[in-house]
């Protein structure tokens, strides 16, 4: 991992993909944008269009200078790089204003993310909707390892007649 933050991985992650969080630190402090992925190896986030180093929020936009080679021009590009976790927090969905957060249990026994600090209404966090889809969706195709359907729903143990039973 080569970075010196990245040295100590965060075990609780106060922040989820699909998050409304605003950037706290660094050029773009005060900005607002929603979190596009989250690179836990590294502690960070992408941003949509802004800032992040390992949380993938809104996208931290940065220049970089590449030289022309073959197939491609050169110049200077804006490029995504992500954030770290450490300069963002979630937005109060009362207040709008940045929050830490916390777990509590309501009184029918769900968990559920709650504002908490100075500039807080202790307002619950909804769960982003992004989270109900998958990232990476599950192959709908057969490949060459996958057991075939007649062979799953084949019977091969019956108690009564003792038939498939262990010896």
């Amino acid at each position: 991992m080569g970075w010196k933050a990245a040295e100590k991985l965060f075990r609780h992650w106060k922040i989820l993909r699909g998050d409304n969080v605003m950037i706290i630190r660094g050029k773009d402090k005060g900005e607002t944008g929603i979190i596009k992925r989250i690179i836990r190896s590294q502690n960070s986030h992408y941003l949509p269009f802004a800032i992040c180093y390992q949380i993938v929020l809104f996208s931290f936009q940065v220049k970089k200078h590449i030289k022309q080679g073959q197939g491609h021009e050169g110049g200077i590009f804006s490029i995504e790089t992500p954030l770290h976790v450490s300069n963002v927090q979630v937005l109060d969905p009362v207040t709008g204003k940045p929050c830490k957060t916390r777990y509590k249990y309501l009184e029918d026994g769900t968990k559920v993310w709650v504002s908490r600090g100075l500039a807080a209404s202790g307002a619950v966090i909804p769960r982003p909707e992004i989270l109900k889809e998958r990232r990476k969706p599950r192959p709908s195709f057969v490949g060459p390892k996958d057991t075939p359907v007649e062979l799953v729903l084949e019977k091969t143990y019956d108690a009564k007649a003792g038939i498939g039973m262990p010896d």
